[in-house]
């Protein structure tokens, strides 16, 4: 075990190095000034010139590099163009937002998918579950911000029961969930039918069957016990990109996040707070993914870290 997190640590690290590594080239590769978005309107060619300076901007490639890569190794991400202020503390500042959203999205996925699923699978190839699966097929089709204008048109004009936008209080988290978590519950619903209908096909279910075992626990204990894995991959990994912020939604909704920070940073060419935000993010994914493949053995006494089951 700790051989295998060690190796896996040190894999987590390469990792968010070398995705810095890439989004600090590609934005400076990408067409657009940052020292035009500072400067305002009509700026002159010395006060682009004075920008540049002030910011390093004028430098060559591998010279901001080198000035990233060293301030990186002591802590220090810059100052945010647009805030004037440490990039990190700006970007630490919507994390909480962006983790309450996403931990209230996949709470409320798993707690509608995997029943949903389950009773998919126990109806496999009925009139009941072909409506299921219409609803599910829906929910993919839509687009998020569809949904959540539709949600907000509903909920916050015609019946204003639910803020429309911000995190003032805890009811403004109810319309920016749902609207994250139809998607998701879609998704991972139809993946639970499709485990569970291969495990309630599997001989050992017929052999559990033909022992006297109850079809509850046939269903609850020994084919979604064995689909567990699968489905916790998904839901993990569907935990890990909504880390990095549900842009879409959080712009529809005034969500304090990361998605809408980075949209303001893309914006303004804001690059610090860009490259600060890449870090963030990708640290938590790879976290959430380290912790998920921590759990298997907890799933399935089978799996061994870092060997085959």
């Amino acid at each position: 075990m700790i051989r295998y997190l060690l190796r896996r640590l040190g894999q987590s690290v390469l990792t968010v190095f070398l995705t810095l590594s890439t989004v600090f080239v590609l934005v400076r590769m990408a067409p657009g000034d940052p020292a035009a978005a500072l400067a305002g309107p009509n700026p002159t060619s010395e006060d682009l010139a004075r920008i540049r300076e002030q910011f390093g901007l004028d430098d060559s490639l591998l010279t901001q590099y080198w000035v990233f890569l060293r301030d990186l190794f002591t802590g220090d991400l810059g100052t945010s163009y647009s805030f004037h202020a440490p990039a990190f503390d700006v970007v630490l500042d919507r994390v909480p937002y962006t983790i309450t959203l996403s931990a209230a999205a996949i709470a409320l996925t798993a707690l509608v998918a995997v029943p949903l699923g389950v009773w998919m699978a126990r109806r496999a190839d009925t009139k009941r579950e072909l409506g299921a699966n219409v609803l599910t097929i829906a929910g993919q089709s839509m687009p998020d911000f569809w949904i959540g204008v539709m949600l907000l048109t509903v909920f916050a004009v015609l019946v204003p029961v639910l803020p429309a936008s911000g995190f003032t209080t805890w009811g403004g988290l109810v319309l920016p969930t749902v609207t994250v978590a139809v998607l998701q519950m879609a998704l991972i619903s139809r993946l639970v039918r499709r485990e569970m209908v291969a495990a309630l096909a599997s001989p050992y279910i017929t052999v559990a069957r033909s022992r006297g075992v109850s079809e509850r626990a046939l269903t609850w204990r020994y084919a979604l016990g064995n689909s567990a894995i699968p489905v916790l991959t998904a839901l993990g990994t569907r935990f890990a990109a909504m880390l990095n912020g549900v842009v879409v939604v959080e712009v529809v909704f005034g969500w304090p996040g990361v998605g809408s920070l980075v949209v303001r940073a893309l914006e303004t060419r804001d690059y610090p707070l860009i490259q600060a935000t890449v870090l963030v993010t990708a640290a938590l994914a790879v976290l959430v993914q380290l912790l998920i493949d921590l759990a298997y053995p907890l799933l399935d006494p089978r799996v061994r870290l870092g060997k085959a089951a």
